[in-house]
């Protein structure tokens, strides 16, 4: 081995980091949707360690709540049966897709009832608890007082059936169970009834000034403490923090018949499961948590909970005398094909289902190639899915592996050459990874990806000029090859580095055939010369349609004939009836869910060329911010020169099927005015970015 010097960025001294994502309620299976939280975490992880600093994953199961003791009931099981068979799925699912957690526990735990009693003794030393009476619904048949999701009924805004007790998916309104038109129980079916009920609040209102400031102290993307606004519009109410018997989950001291809500114990689960974490490893729980701490603590959770985790949990752990985060990171939904996931159409795919016809690394690649620090959704197409992982993973970083190991096992006895073909290679190599470390830092996984596999295109070029195939072939450039080859797989070496945290399996796997330790960052600045690899073996197969249409069938079977598939399918489904769709398509008009399915996005053109060959159409090279570019041929060569659209923003259809033209593949379309026969190129202002979302 030989070290170069070079201006690799390492840290000058390592942090302490502590990293959660949001617990997985122990009552459903861990789904694609969920992985993607777990993913991004991982991914960000794993770049920490790499990168030398104590970083640890913490997680555990959401184990309380009505739901649990409902479904316990059902099965004929304790609630601890239940909940203990829920996270043994929940752990496999995770390890299946390679998600390193350094500790996974529960939220029905010791450690977790002591906290939450610590806690809650302290907020009410403090007055920060109060207690009301209120009235709630009551299922007369159950016995038993009802949470918000456990009541249907008719809006009472806008009159839409068969919606919760807490907000309307039609017109998005909210309001108490009790004001729903025709209310039933979804536990027995029976109407309730309002009965009285003394709660326990915790008193949000008294920390209005403190979680101004923490929200404006950019803990959190602009986005959501923008949305957190809102609540301050409408004023902070006390939250309801208990729940009547029957509850699975830990009785309130000195209330007897009052639990604590599972969003109370459920966030200080983070802390009890890096307790149980700490009294195994004889670590310190309090040099992380403590008020003054000098550690970094970060929640990535889902946006549709993060008011609980940037109002009620910051204010809680500040009156408690904790520490609070350093950043509260949310990201969007995961669609399938641009649509809701649905289980009737066999979109609803859990991990197990995914985990027996693909590798979980497929899954991990595509996220983060299109995972960045915003809270936009992001879509699962499975057609790109495929085209992605092929192209990028297979047909251009594990083909940089076997295009040269062979030459190095047949002509050298896989021994490296002792000199680089083009040193300058692997130092732009250097270049790329500190351009790469700073995106994994700011979550921008897909602008990393890019630049990786922008690399690997240099990798594959530089491969193609050389031809080491044809230079084997001539024994007077025996030295040559054996340098080509060995410059070839160094670079392989520096490319799967900076993929390990996406690709652990391949990467560990790379390890062993380049015959080198578990490596670090740091590795980078290491040049393999005169050093012994073993066999190459193929790292990575391609995804076959074949294996995609197995993961739909087989979710299909399971799940389409529940009454679960069809209430999915039913809230997919967009609210305009099919006798208006069936109208408007008859008036010469398209519905609103066939205008829905268009998804229209900024793009910038990077390049702009004239297809010789057409008299009509540029060749346009675009960057839709989704981790890629794009090849798009437009039929405006007669109307706007290349020139005047290099670096310009357009718009663009992103999910047009790809079209196979005589000049290539067309991967969109461009929009453009018309005049007659005139037409006129679309540019958004300069602050529209590529990829945003055109409406």
């Amino acid at each position: 081995m030989n070290m170069i010097q070079t201006s690799l960025q390492l840290p000058s001294m390592p942090r302490q980091i502590l990293v959660t994502s949001a617990l997985p309620y122990g009552n459903a299976a861990i789904h694609l949707g969920t992985m993607l939280e777990a993913i991004q975490s991982d991914i960000w992880v794993r770049y920490y360690k790499l990168m030398g600093h104590e970083c640890y994953y913490i997680c555990a199961d959401d184990a309380h709540g009505t739901p649990i003791m409902l479904s316990a009931e059902k099965a004929g099981i304790s609630p601890q049966e239940h909940i203990d068979k829920m996270q043994a799925s929940h752990i496999a699912d995770y390890q299946g897709f390679l998600i390193d957690h350094d500790n996974y526990h529960s939220t029905h735990s010791d450690e977790n009832r002591e906290l939450v009693y610590s806690i809650y003794q302290t907020l009410f030393d403090n007055k920060a608890i109060n207690t009301k009476v209120i009235k709630q619904a009551f299922d007369p048949e159950k016995e038993m007082f009802l949470p918000d999701r456990f009541v249907k009924g008719e809006c009472p805004k806008c009159g839409t059936k068969e919606q919760y007790g807490d907000n309307c998916e039609n017109c998005g309104a909210t309001y108490d169970p009790t004001e729903l038109v025709n209310p039933y129980s979804i536990v027995s079916g029976a109407t309730p009834i309002e009965k009285d009920s003394e709660q326990y609040f915790f008193d949000l209102p008294q920390f209005e000034s403190f979680l101004k400031e923490w929200l404006a102290a950019g803990h959190t993307q602009p986005e959501i403490s923008n949305k957190m606004q809102e609540w301050f519009e409408d004023g902070l109410h006390p939250w309801d923090i208990s729940r009547n018997a029957p509850y699975w989950g830990f009785e309130i001291p000195n209330a007897p018949g009052k639990y604590f809500y599972v969003w109370l114990d459920a966030p200080i689960g983070y802390m009890a499961s890096f307790k149980n974490f700490c009294d195994k490893k004889g670590l310190d729980f309090d040099q992380f948590w403590n008020a003054d701490s000098q550690a970094e603590l970060y929640h990535i959770i889902g946006k549709d909970i993060a008011r609980f985790h940037t109002l009620f949990w910051p204010a809680v752990l500040h009156h408690a005398g904790y520490r609070t985060p350093n950043g509260v990171y949310c990201h969007g939904f995961v669609t399938v094909d641009g649509q809701k996931m649905s289980k009737s159409r066999g979109t609803f795919i859990q991990a197990a289902t995914y985990l027996k016809h693909l590798e979980p690394e497929y899954l991990r690649y595509f996220y983060a190639s299109r995972l960045n620090a915003s809270i936009e959704d992001l879509d699962l197409n499975l057609e790109d899915f495929q085209q992605k992982v092929n192209s990028d993973l297979v047909g251009k970083v594990v083909n940089i592996a076997s295009r040269n190991a062979g030459f190095i096992r047949k002509r050298y006895g896989n021994i490296l050459a002792d000199t680089l073909d083009q040193p300058e290679l692997f130092a732009q190599s250097i270049e790329v990874a500190n351009q790469v470390s700073e995106l994994y830092e700011q979550r921008q996984f897909s602008s990393a990806m890019r630049e990786i596999m922008a690399y690997a295109d240099i990798v594959n070029q530089y491969i193609d000029d050389k031809k080491p195939w044809q230079m084997a072939k001539d024994e007077s450039l025996t030295v040559e090859t054996q340098q080509v080859c060995t410059t070839g797989l160094n670079l392989f070496k520096q490319l799967m580095i900076m993929l390990t945290p996406v690709l652990p399996k391949i990467a560990a796997e790379s390890q062993r055939f380049l015959n080198v330790d578990p490596w670090t960052w740091a590795d980078l600045n290491t040049q393999l010369l005169g050093h012994k690899i073993n066999n190459f073996k193929p790292l990575l197969n391609r995804i076959e349609s074949s294996q995609l249409e197995s993961v739909i069938e087989d979710t299909k079977a399971a799940l389409q004939e529940t009454p679960a598939a069809k209430e999915d399918d039913k809230k997919a489904q967009a609210t305009t009836s099919d006798d208006s769709n069936a109208a408007a398509k008859d008036n010469g008009y398209i519905s609103i869910d066939d205008f829905s399915k268009v998804d229209l996005r900024v793009a910038k053109v990077i390049e702009a060329e004239p297809v010789p060959e057409a008299d009509k159409l540029l060749k346009l090279i675009v960057d839709a911010g989704e981790g890629r570019t794009r090849q798009i041929f437009a039929g405006i060569k007669q109307h706007v020169s290349p020139e005047q659209l290099i670096g310009k923003s357009v718009v663009i259809v992103a999910n047009l099927a790809p079209r196979k033209m005589r000049f290539g593949l067309s991967e969109g379309m461009m929009l453009c005015a018309a005049d007659g026969d005139k037409l006129f190129t679309i540019h958004p202002q300069e602050e529209a970015t590529a990829g945003m979302q055109v409406r």
